[in-house]
């Protein structure tokens, strides 16, 4: 600040204080010549003070001097001393006075100067501090723009993670209805397999029973032919006798033996067609086991899906994740 505006400054400051302008104009003469070594005159006290008429600040200033030379001029009052001597020694005081008033004066500048000094330099040091208040202001909103950034990122990554791991609740549980879904298709399978293999034994049994009921029946004949043969042998000598009763006989035992034979053709008959519904059995079983192999291979392939997604969520994830996802890890392994 210079001196200009410290005077200024002061000469408010005493506004404040006196609100008489005569008692103003004396406070702002008397700070100009003791304070600031200024001589005062009329247009310089109007010039700071503004108050009342040009004869204001004169009639102050007149009075002023008089004080000032009232103080300076000292009276030595002793009966003993003649006149000349009391003069005398009032004006050697009256001298004494103002060096003194002078060296003060002198030493209130020194003073002043070391103060104007000491002040520039604290307005340096204010600049200097101003300057780098501002400068970690300037640091301090672009540190908090990259932490701000870097919370977005960390938010994104955040969400990004979350997407990851509900598309892999989401594959989960997909991968839950298939194997529910799996596993009732392998029941299912088994149930009719189970049922085919019923009716292929049931199948088997039954031509197994029509083959051994034919092969009774004709064997049932052939003890009967055997008979028959027997019997023509041991009746041949008898033959012009019984031979009106050989032909009846004859032809019950042709009629009989076109009736086993054709038992037989119907035993062959369904014993083939029992032979065919195997195989048919048999061709569909296989079939219900190439869609169970499917199945099987289609849950694997699910699980190596919800694998490789669950190793790529555990590279992505942050290291704190990383270590509570583990476990988690260990879990789908087993």
């Amino acid at each position: 600040m210079s001196t200009e505006n410290e005077i200024l400054a002061e000469v408010e400051a005493l506004k404040g204080k006196f609100s008489d302008t005569k008692a103003l104009y004396r406070e702002v003469c008397a700070l100009l010549f003791f304070r600031y070594g200024i001589t005062p005159t009329t247009n310089k006290l109007y010039q700071y003070v503004r108050k009342g008429t040009m004869g204001t600040p004169a009639e102050a200033l007149a009075k002023f001097w008089d004080e000032l030379r009232g103080k300076a001029r000292i009276e030595i009052d002793h009966p003993d001393l003649p006149q000349d001597i009391k003069t005398v020694a009032a004006e050697a005081i009256a001298a004494i006075w103002q060096q003194a008033t002078a060296a003060a004066r002198s030493e209130l500048a020194v003073i002043r100067e070391d103060l104007q000094a000491a002040t520039a330099t604290a307005k340096h040091r204010e600049a200097e501090a101003q300057a780098a208040a501002e400068r970690a202001a300037a640091e301090t909103g672009r540190v908090n723009a990259l932490l701000l950034q870097c919370q977005r990122d960390l938010e994104a990554e955040r969400l990004a993670t979350a997407g990851i791991q509900s598309r892999l609740a989401q594959q989960e549980q997909q991968l839950e209805e298939q194997r529910s879904l799996n596993k009732q298709l392998q029941e299912r399978f088994s149930n009719e397999l189970e049922k085919a293999r019923t009716a292929v034994e049931a199948a088997h049994d039954r031509a197994a029973a029509a083959e051994k009921r034919a092969l009774l029946e004709v064997e049932h004949e052939r003890q009967a032919r055997i008979k028959a043969d027997r019997t023509t042998e041991t009746l041949r000598g008898q033959l012009a006798q019984a031979e009106a009763r050989e032909r009846d006989s004859a032809l019950r035992h042709t009629e009989a033996y076109t009736r086993l034979q054709a038992n037989l053709s119907a035993a062959e008959a369904a014993r083939e067609s029992a032979l065919t519904e195997g195989r048919a059995l048999t061709q569909r079983l296989a079939e219900l086991e190439q869609r169970l192999e499917a199945a099987n291979q289609d849950s694997m392939r699910h699980r190596m899906e919800a694998s490789m997604a669950k190793e790529l969520i555990a590279r992505m994830a942050p290291p704190e994740q990383k270590a509570q996802s583990k476990p988690a890890r260990k879990r789908v392994a087993k």
